[in-house]
Parts: C-alpha cells; structure tokens; sequence
C-alpha cells in the first residue's frame, strides 16, 4: 500500500499510505543529472512481494558521455541493495535531452524501455547498430530473448525491438489486449501516441506531423510507405509524459481510458478508444498549472497523477453520478 517516487535530481523516496514522505533511500547509483536526465522511470518486479526486486532507469554517466541506463536492485527496508545494470545505451553522448525513459514488464515476462535520440544524434533512431530513439526488450537478468527482431543481424543491436523514436516518456500496456502503447514528444507539433509492434519502423527523422522549431518542414513528409504511422497525434505539441490504461470496474466511466500527462500544457488528457482509434480526448486539471509528469492506475482502480511544479502526488475519481 505504499509507493515509490523517483526524483530526477537521484533521490527514490518511499511515500506512506497516509502521505507521509520518507527520506531518501540508500544504494541509488549517481545519475548524469543535467538538463533532462537524472533517475527515470521505476517499476516493480511481478513477484516483488518475494523478490523484493525492482527496475528503475537513469542517465547514467560515463567516460564517453552520458547513457540511458536499466538496472535492477533489491528494496530492503531504506535501502537498494544487490544493485546490477543490465542496459546501457550506445554510445555515450554528454548532453542533457532526450533521455527516454519508460520501463514495462509485458505479457511475456520481458522487459521493455524507451531510449530517447539524445536531441543532437536524431539520424541514429534509425541506425539499427545504435540504441539512440528505440524501444528495447530485454530479458529481467539483462539477457537478449532469442525471438528479438534484430537478433541475428550483425549490423543491429540485439536489444533493439522497435526503432524511429524521438523522445519517447510514456509506455504502457493496454490491459485489454496485451499491446504495447507507447508516446513521445514530436518537435514543434506532431507529439504521438504509437502501437509499438515488433521490428516496427516509426520514422523519426524520415516522417513526422511536427517541424523544427525554427520553422522548417523536417524529412519526407508526414507518411511514407513501411513506416507505421501513429494512431493519434497532437499539433500543437502537449509535452507528453507517462501514461496508464484504468482497467478495474472501480474507475467506473473511466474504465478502459487511456491516460496521457503533460507536461507543455499541464494537464492529463483522457482518451476514449475505439476499434484502436481514439475517438473523444477531455483534459483535466487544466487549470491547476502543475506540469504533470507520470500517470499510473493504482489497486483501487484510481488514477494516480504525480506532478513536477509543486512536487504533488495526486489520486483521482472521476465524480459519481446518479
């Protein structure tokens, strides 16, 4: 019943059930905390309450550069202990954008990430051999399952399991059907929310519905013929960030919503789906002025907002009716 927050600056904190927030806890590796990066994502293991194993993702510093990192760690009472990295993005680069990072556990027990094109290096998202704008699977020991796409090609990664991201801050599972829902910032314009399937293109920097934010159209155009188009894009962009399915009969009208944070437009935008269309968008919390960065459905079936400005953890309802 408790939770754990990450901080970008390196802290992970244990939150009480009443709200209470605990110190800092021990074992967090340094984070390249500079600009964008710092300590992302974190999730727990399936057999946590066993285990006590969890995920957590990070600009990780290094000799060549910053790296989007996965590692994993036991919690034990204030502190991680048995620390191990099992990814590393390739190359290093020492600047401070577009770290990704979100981590799912799918269906099948692997792990999945988003690692971000580091602003600077946006050709290398559709570079196979670098990890640079990719959605990577990985095993939970940081082993290549065998079935990846690329794995037996010797000029790609074998981590690599979709390619032609920008950005990517959001990732989640649609408990509905299992597939993987994934959102990521376009530059000026063009933010989208992808279906990532297996060895999928998604055309970052070849096709976007976005432009540079000095004017100018970006690539070949908004389409192109093997790339996998996004089911839904916002122009002007919201700043995308974490995203959550409600999936329990508890969310009530909510169930089966999709939920996107952001963080340009501070609000969480709720989605209606249709035959994998989104067909109604409302936007809540709009008028708080909080730049929302993560969205998780909690057990009992709430909609969980953490927010960066004011630093708030907030649990949502939607309101009842008669």
């Amino acid at each position: 019943g408790r939770y754990l927050v990450t901080e970008r600056a390196g802290q992970m904190r244990i939150v009480e059930s009443d709200g209470t927030i605990g110190k800092p806890l021990a074992g967090v590796p340094t984070v390249h905390a500079v600009g964008q990066g710092g300590l992302l994502d974190v999730v727990l293991d399936p057999g946590f309450a066993e285990n006590r194993t969890l995920y957590f993702s990070y600009a990780a510093p290094g000799e060549d550069g910053a790296h989007t990192a996965i590692a994993s760690a036991k919690l034990e009472s204030t502190a991680l202990t048995n620390l191990h990295v099992l990814f590393r993005q390739t190359p290093g680069y020492d600047g401070g954008h577009h770290f990704g990072s979100r981590i799912v556990i799918g269906r099948d027990g692997f792990l999945y990430a988003t690692v971000g094109d580091r602003g600077d290096h946006r050709d290398r998202a559709q570079q196979l051999d670098k990890t640079y704008g990719k959605v990577i699977r990985i095993a939970r020991d940081g082993s290549i399952p065998k079935d990846n796409p690329f794995v037996d090609r010797n000029d790609a990664n074998a981590a690599v399991w979709s390619y032609g991201h920008r950005n990517p801050q959001g990732l989640t599972l649609n408990p509905a059907t299992g597939e993987l829902f994934e959102t990521e910032h376009g530059p000026r314009g063009g933010d989208e929310i992808n279906i990532i399937r297996k060895g999928a293109n998604y055309g970052w920097p070849v096709v976007t519905f976005g432009r540079e934010y000095h004017g100018p159209r970006i690539g070949e155009g908004q389409t192109k013929p093997g790339i996998d188009p996004p089911i839904h894009y916002w122009d002007p962009s919201i700043a995308p960030s974490g995203m959550a399915f409600l999936s329990k009969d508890d969310a009530g009208p909510w169930k089966g919503n999709l939920f996107v944070g952001a963080l340009k437009f501070t609000l969480v935008a709720r989605l209606e789906l249709k035959d994998g269309e989104v067909v109604h968008e409302e936007r809540l919390l709009a008028d708080h002025g909080d730049r929302v960065r993560d969205v998780r459905e909690g057990p009992d079936g709430a909609l969980y907002v953490l927010t960066e400005s004011k630093g708030r953890l907030l649990r949502l309802k939607p309101i009842a009716t008669p």
